[in-house]
């Protein structure tokens, strides 16, 4: 598995961590949210 940096503000990076459990990574808490949006499309 390769590893990549994102530059993102401080602010979301706060907001990412409020959305995990203590032991989550951002990589987790990401994908936790990617699979969320995926399984929710947005209907028009």
């Amino acid at each position: 598995m390769s590893l990549t940096t994102i530059k993102i503000q401080t602010e979301t990076r706060d907001k990412l961590a409020d959305l995990g459990k203590k032991s989550e990574s951002y990589d987790t808490i990401i994908n936790r949210l990617i699979d969320f949006y995926q399984a929710h499309p947005k209907k028009d």
